[in-house]
């Protein structure tokens, strides 16, 4: 790993940086954040891999692919040729093999940053960002306490000028909800939303009003029962229709309420700096229950139940520090 004290210190405009992802937003945000956070003109990729290639295990994957890497990128890809660019900033499965070996390509003068576990050897790349969570652990590894976002003051401020209207009418305090739903490791059942639904409740009844979101993965019946019980509450629903306000219910709102099953929602909740709420799923796994523990211990956040004690948090701001440490590496002003 290169020693900060011996680069030349550059000017981030003279230099250049890919973002290379599958397009997944939960992975890729992550790398658009840390790039806009470094302050580099980038580029972002977004590969698709032919078969076999793209079932190969990542460290197999990574001893067989090398460039030029027309074979093994299929013709919807993003292309990835020479010259190559001062920083890569990549992250998701398909992404390890490139990583490597464009940081072999480039004969140390690219510095490669993988976003998340690689589940290869970190020495592999100049710079492993996973979360603490995944225990990864060496000398070239910065674990986060959250996923990585891109939640700034600036794009707050510039979310709220732009949906303050449609959420003027709304009492305060204004809570936003963040719903997810079903994954690998959570179940939001008809029984956890009706659950999720009575705290909602509370929260109106006591005077607050609710800019609420749901996810593809939250299921239509579970977001007809959410319509049906907030009808005639205080609260906006988001319809699916563009535009997406995320952004504008995280900047307009004094708190938020999210759903467990979300490293990306959580994090990003928590960046914005106000309380955090996190709404209890059914089922769990050991990395989740860590990362919610190691979130309430940093007091970022609280269970939601209902009823709420207001507290101050501490803000989440995994993102400038990572970005900090890549610059440093970089010797940039």
């Amino acid at each position: 790993m290169r020693d900060p004290l011996t680069v030349p210190r550059r000017d981030p405009d003279s230099l250049r940086a890919w973002v290379l992802s599958d397009g997944k937003a939960g992975t890729e945000n992550q790398c658009l954040g840390l790039a806009e956070a470094v302050g580099i003109p980038f580029v972002a990729k977004r590969l698709a891999v032919r078969a076999p290639w793209r079932f190969l295990p990542a460290g197999l994957a990574a001893r067989v692919t090398m460039p030029p890497f027309e074979r093994t990128l299929a013709a919807v890809s993003d292309r990835l040729n020479p010259p190559w660019p001062d920083l890569v900033i990549a992250s998701g499965r398909q992404s390890v093999p490139y990583a490597i070996a464009l940081r072999r390509a480039a004969r140390g003068r690219t510095f490669v940053v993988q976003v998340q576990n690689p589940r290869v050897d970190p020495a592999l790349f100049d710079l492993v960002v996973p979360p603490r969570h995944d225990r990864v652990a060496g000398p070239n590894v910065v674990p986060t306490l959250g996923a990585l976002t891109r939640i700034t003051p600036a794009r707050l401020a510039e979310a709220a000028r732009e949906f303050a209207p449609r959420l003027a009418h709304l009492p305060r305090p204004l809570f936003a909800v963040l719903i997810g739903g079903s994954n690998r490791s959570y179940r939001l059942t008809a029984a956890a939303m009706a659950v999720l639904i009575g705290g909602l409740g509370m929260l109106t009844a006591s005077g607050a009003g609710l800019a609420v979101t749901a996810s593809r993965r939250t299921g239509p019946a579970n977001v007809e029962a959410l319509r049906a019980a907030l009808n005639d509450r205080s609260a906006v629903i988001w319809d699916g229709s563009a535009p997406n306000p995320y952004f504008g219910y995280l900047a307009l709102a004094d708190a938020i309420v999210v759903t467990a099953d979300s490293v990306s929602m959580t994090s990003e909740a928590c960046t914005t700096g106000k309380p955090v709420y996190v709404a209890a799923l059914p089922g769990g796994a050991a990395k989740f229950r860590d990362f919610h523990a190691a979130l309430a211990d940093a007091g970022c956040t609280r269970p939601f139940r209902g009823p709420i004690q207001p507290f101050t948090p501490a803000r989440l701001d995994e993102t400038a520090r990572v970005a900090a440490i890549v610059r440093a590496r970089l010797g940039l002003r």
